[in-house]
C-alpha cells in the first residue's frame, strides 16, 4: 500500500490532521524541521500552541503505541519546539504542549482507532533543562 516508510509516515499524519481538525484543532505547520529533530503537527488548540507527535502501530506487541515515545524522543521535540516559538514571534505569547495522537487499527481493518493524549509529556519532567 506504501511505497514507503516515509510515504506511510505522511499517510497516517495526514490522517491524524484531518481527524485533530474535525475535533477542534487549526493547523500551524506540518514536518516542521531544524536542527535538533523535526514535530509531526502543530496546530492550535483554542489559545494553546500543541506540538504533536503522531504514531501507527499496527500490533500492541512491546508496549504499543503509548510506549512509542521515549524519552530521549521526547528531549528532541522539546527543543524543536522552542526553537519553533523562537522562530515565530505571534506565538511567542502562548502557551503551548506536547500531545500525542496513537493511531491503531481497529478489528474492522478499513477504520483506525484515534488516542489523543493531551499533554504526553513536559518540558519539566523530561529533565531536560
Amino acid at each position: 500500500m506504501w511505497g514507503s516508510k516515509k510515504d506511510k509516515g505522511l499517510y497516517f499524519e495526514q490522517q491524524a490532521l484531518n481527524w485533530l481538525q474535525q475535533n477542534g484543532l487549526k493547523p500551524v505547520q506540518q514536518n516542521f524541521h531544524c536542527r535538533s529533530g523535526e514535530i509531526d503537527l502543530i496546530m492550535l488548540h483554542r489559545d494553546t500552541l500543541c506540538f504533536i507527535e503522531v504514531k501507527y502501530r499496527k500490533s500492541s506487541a512491546f508496549g504499543g503505541t503509548a510506549y512509542s515515545i521515549p524519552l530521549s524522543k521526547q528531549r528532541k521535540i522539546i527543543q524543536t519546539a522552542l526553537t519553533f516559538i523562537a522562530s515565530y514571534n505571534k506565538f511567542q505569547q502562548h502557551n503551548y504542549r506536547f500531545d500525542a495522537l496513537f493511531i491503531s487499527p481497529e478489528d474492522n481493518i478499513k477504520d483506525n482507532a484515534f488516542e489523543w493524549i493531551q499533554n504526553a509529556f513536559s518540558s519539566e519532567q523530561s529533565d531536560y533543562y
